[in-house]
């Protein structure tokens, strides 16, 4: 299922990142790597805000459509 699809305080694991090689190693560089943790802090018009690796993000719904969990 991919991380926009996930209910809000819900922690996840990461099974897959998906993409383009660059997007691929872009999430790499934020933490979001298979087997790490995931769990989205809240939902604004699509885009997400997660805490990943003890870290807050926010990404936009197409980059969460690529992190399947």
């Amino acid at each position: 299922m991919p991380l926009s699809m996930v209910k809000e305080g819900e922690p996840n694991i990461i099974r897959k990142v998906g993409g383009k090689e660059e997007t691929r190693r872009f999430l790499e560089k934020l933490g979001f790597v298979a087997g790490g943790m995931v769990t989205v802090v809240s939902e604004i018009d699509g885009n997400l805000i997660v805490n990943v690796k003890d870290s807050r993000v926010a990404i936009g719904r197409e980059m969460a459509n690529k992190i399947l969990v």
